[in-house]
């Protein structure tokens, strides 16, 4: 009795042991040999060609890489931008700052320092990132 309890459950929990898919094959043993007898698969030939056209019509859309002259020049102008910009800005901003509090200059002073050392950072921050590769790290 208790043989065929197992014998139930084992049925129950394992429907198709001992069977494999429609050409008789098995998953763990033949689930990397290809059948020879089925023809390929229409659907794939067609998923390969879309793909293939997707792909050529994408590479065309896509913009062509930028010079690496021009990757550089654009940095330096984000630098030097920045290097004029903010201790420029700091000191428009601390000059209004000194006419309402009647504090002149120091206001003005010490925000275009801040201004100064957030663009030398960023200038860091800039080139930083290719200088560890030119060092070679």
């Amino acid at each position: 009795m208790a043989g065929s309890n197992a014998a139930m459950f084992l049925a129950l929990t394992c429907p198709n042991q001992g069977r494999g898919d429609a050409q008789g094959r098995h998953m763990a043993t033949d689930e990397t040999e290809k059948d020879r007898k089925l023809p390929p698969d229409a659907r794939l030939d067609s998923l390969e060609e879309r793909l293939k056209r997707a792909e050529q019509v994408e590479g065309k859309r896509r913009p062509k890489a930028a010079h690496p002259s021009l990757i550089v020049r654009s940095q330096g102008m984000r630098v030097a931008q920045g290097l004029v910009g903010m201790p420029l800005g700091g000191a428009i901003i601390g000059w209004l700052l000194d006419r309402l509090f009647d504090t002149a200059p120091w206001i003005m002073l010490a925000l275009m320092f801040v201004g100064f050392a957030g663009a030398v950072w960023d200038a860091m921050k800039t080139f930083g990132k290719s200088g560890d590769r030119d060092a070679g790290k």
